[in-house]
């Protein structure tokens, strides 16, 4: 099975306060088949690059 992996963004009241406490209004989340998966990411990079490591940790699952 294919899983989906996707990047989110979450604004305002999504933002947890952590974030929001360092002034922050946006943050990304990571989805894998429309669960959020991990923590908030301040920046879309680092989402990207959680995501990255969820799409080959899951290739290796599924090759297997």
């Amino acid at each position: 099975m294919n899983s989906q992996i996707d990047v989110a963004v979450m604004i305002g009241s999504g933002v947890p306060a952590a974030l929001q406490a360092r002034g922050l209004r946006v943050c990304w989340v990571v989805l894998v088949n429309g669960e959020r998966r991990g923590t908030a990411f301040a920046s879309r990079r680092e989402a990207l690059e959680c995501r990255a490591a969820w799409q080959a940790q899951l290739g290796r699952t599924q090759a297997a």
